[in-house]
């Protein structure tokens, strides 16, 4: 038998919930169980993980009743569904067979790696070359020999300030000079070396 409250509409139903009234979730849950799950499993296809998401799309619409600003009842809880199977397959790890193909793909030999390894560093090498003296000095004892700001700061007799912008100086030139995935390559690399 349908309770008075079966018969509300979602605006009635989210204004109860977000008032702490316990026994409006059944009715919430009774009315959009079946189409969460069937949505999910239209995505998806596993019934204990469809099953699994749309439990916890019903928990954090209870955890998150007060807080929430939900305008359409509907439209969000099938988007929740739409972002938690997505964030599952983005969460899922590799079965040991996708592992052995991984593992099977041929990496290119070492003398391969390093050849392309020696070009990229000529390359910067010689752009770091380009740069005003002080600007070349201050940004290889920074970035090739591992010195902090402060104490090139202290080594040169140059404020903390000035070896910033130095350095930025230096790294807008290398990104001007640079080709996009030779300059992400050198960032990476000093990044590495931290």
């Amino acid at each position: 038998m349908k309770t008075i409250e079966h018969y509300l509409t979602d605006q009635q139903l989210l204004v109860s919930l977000k008032d702490g009234n316990e026994t409006i979730f059944p009715v919430i849950f009774d009315r959009y169980w079946k189409r969460l799950y069937s949505y999910a499993f239209k995505l998806y296809q596993d019934d204990k993980i469809c099953e699994d998401i749309v439990q916890e799309i019903f928990i954090s619409l209870w955890e998150k009743a007060s807080e929430s600003q939900i305008l359409n009842l509907e439209a969000y809880l099938l988007r929740s569904v739409k972002y938690r199977v997505a964030n599952h397959i983005r969460s899922l790890k590799f079965s040991t067979i996708q592992e052995e193909i991984l593992e099977s793909i041929p990496y290119p030999s070492n003398s391969v790696l390093n050849l392309e390894y020696q070009e990229f560093e000529n390359e910067v090498l010689s752009q770091v070359k380009k740069l005003p003296p002080r600007c070349r000095e201050i940004f290889i004892l920074s970035r090739f020999e591992n010195y902090s700001n402060s104490e090139i700061s202290e080594k040169l007799e140059i404020s903390i300030r000035t070896v910033e912008k130095q350095i930025s100086n230096a790294l807008s030139f290398l990104r001007t000079n640079l080709d996009d995935s030779r300059f992400a390559a050198f960032i990476t690399a000093v990044l590495l070396q931290c």
